[in-house]
């Protein structure tokens, strides 16, 4: 898989970011832009959601080499586990040490409104596996420890730069279930209790390939509707889409200050 990269760029990123639902776009912002797409990949596991397109951006952003995953996959698209793992994997082949997680996600405090950006403390892992499951590839830790799983220095720098932008953000808990379909009220009631703040069907098991790798991590979710229980209407993938379109610029422009400034040291 690296050697069919090669083929296509020589670029070395420093950073990779993985794109959520709806988040795509956000590829259009790179300078000097090669996009490959992870069909002709050996071994790459195939995304089948709207809004995932399939591709990886290599390029430049604000003077740095990043790799953009449009290629997100999903554990209710059929892959294993481990398949979860193989974009940071390949993202840290290529040289990336810092990752930035973006999402669509159901929010869980009925205070938020759809289009609110939370940055990411931690996590729960409700779909109870993991990307690590297998074999130990080179350069992994067996046992990574979760503690820190997304860097606060990072997180910080963040918010200060949301706060130069006038924008809102806020912080809280992102919990992953299997999918793929949404969640029962019942189960968000519980997942409230537990501390989640927002639910979704993806980034935990990106988060812990990269703890296993050390590569930083930078968390960011979406909220994109209110969760099953916390409003009058039906949920709907459509939705999704739409949300992540109409918060898109804000984004793209704050990830574009992060990717400014100096990475944390790894």
């Amino acid at each position: 898989m690296l050697t069919a990269v090669r083929q296509h760029t020589d670029n070395q990123p420093e950073l990779a970011l993985v794109l959520g639902s709806g988040l795509g776009a956000l590829a259009d912002e790179v300078d000097d832009a090669v996009a490959i797409p992870t069909s002709v990949l050996p071994g790459y596991p195939q995304s089948t959601v709207e809004g995932h397109a399939g591709k990886l951006v290599f390029g430049t952003l604000e003077g740095r080499k990043v790799l953009f995953i449009q290629g997100r996959v999903h554990l209710y698209e059929g892959h294993s586990p481990r398949a979860l793992g193989v974009p940071v994997r390949l993202a840290h082949a290529l040289g990336a040490r810092h990752l930035i997680l973006t999402n669509a996600a159901g929010g869980l405090n009925p205070d938020w409104s759809p289009g609110t950006l939370m940055l990411i403390t931690d996590h729960i892992n409700m779909a109870m596996t993991s990307p690590l499951a297998g074999p130990v590839e080179e350069g992994e830790v067996r046992f990574p420890d979760m503690s820190s799983a997304y860097d606060s220095e990072w997180m910080e720098n963040a918010k200060n730069l949301a706060v130069r932008r006038n924008l809102t953000v806020q912080q809280g808990v992102y919990l992953w279930t299997a999918g793929p379909s949404y969640e029962t009220p019942a189960e968000i009631n519980f997942f409230r209790r537990i501390g989640a703040d927002a639910v979704g069907m993806s980034t935990v098991p990106e988060a812990i390939q990269a703890a296993a790798l050390g590569i930083k991590v930078l968390g960011i979710s979406t909220i994109t509707n209110l969760a099953a229980g916390l409003h009058g209407t039906s949920l709907n993938h459509d939705e999704v889409l739409e949300v992540g379109s109409e918060v898109r610029e804000h984004l793209a422009a704050w990830v574009r200050a992060i990717v400014a400034v100096p990475l944390p040291a790894v």
